[in-house]
């Protein structure tokens, strides 16, 4: 019996105490970090093939399909409110086939900003429509980096001509491009301003961001958050389809493990 009435006392003072505090529950949610999704593409044709792509706009061949398939499961139920892309289609494709299997129910959209005909007659005109939609961005500061006349060749055959030491300088090296290329540096002089710039905005707002690049573009922009140094962002390897996920928190970065 006392048991019972100690019971029932303390559930009557705690709605009564629960009556005396009128609360807001939107203002109980405590906001959760946002989240920064990068994804090198998968595998392409020219990946397949061991040829320098750089710039040239060359697709996936089916094992990148596969990577990007794979890709798309391991990121299916995390919530993504805007996609940026190269205007390379390798890119584009891993995005594209990635989100096929987002289970969040929205539809990739391609925007078209001052381009006349497709801004304005790809015009959505039902709201609901409108709603279910990830806004998708594309950027040419985040192409691969322009590898000037070894765009095409051979690595190996490449290596045999030039020795293994000069390719390696112009593969590797931070601020030495091969012959009418870009180096590692030109690279992050145009991808992390744009980064900086226009991506930042979104996950200062809470909004999560996945990026769909390249190699070296992505290898650039993780420099930049992990405060890596010229010799250090050298030896970083990104595999071809493999998501890199980083939570934003109060202005600062930090690698999500796994």
């Amino acid at each position: 019996m006392l048991t019972t009435y100690l019971c029932s006392r303390f559930l009557r003072v705690c709605k009564d105490l629960l009556n005396q505090v009128p609360y807001d529950k939107k203002e109980l949610k405590v906001p959760l970090p946002s989240q920064l999704i990068l994804m090198r593409h998968g595998q392409s044709e020219w990946n397949k093939r061991n040829l320098f792509t750089g710039w040239v706009d060359i697709p996936l061949s089916w094992e990148g399909v596969k990577e990007a398939i794979k890709a798309g499961e391991r990121i299916a139920d995390i919530p993504i409110d805007v996609i940026y892309i190269s205007s390379l289609v390798r890119a584009q494709m891993t995005a594209m086939i990635a989100m096929s299997e987002h289970r969040g129910g929205k539809v990739p959209l391609i925007t078209h900003p001052k381009e006349t005909k497709l801004e304005e007659w790809g015009k959505i005109h039902n709201p609901k429509a409108a709603e279910a939609t990830i806004p998708v961005i594309e950027a040419w500061e985040l192409n691969e980096r322009m590898y000037g006349e070894l765009q095409g060749l051979n690595k190996q055959e490449t290596t045999d001509k030039y020795g293994k030491d000069q390719v390696q300088i112009w593969r590797r090296s931070y601020d030495t491009p091969p012959p009418e290329g870009e180096c590692l540096a030109d690279t992050a002089n145009r991808a992390i301003p744009y980064f900086q710039e226009n991506i930042v905005t979104h996950l200062a707002s809470g909004q999560n961001v996945f990026i769909s690049a390249h190699g070296n573009s992505l290898r650039a922009i993780i420099m930049h958050l992990d405060g890596l140094s010229k010799e250090e962002v050298l030896k970083l390897e990104l595999a071809t389809g493999e998501p890199i996920i980083y939570q934003y928190e109060g202005g600062a970065f930090s690698k999500v493990d796994g």
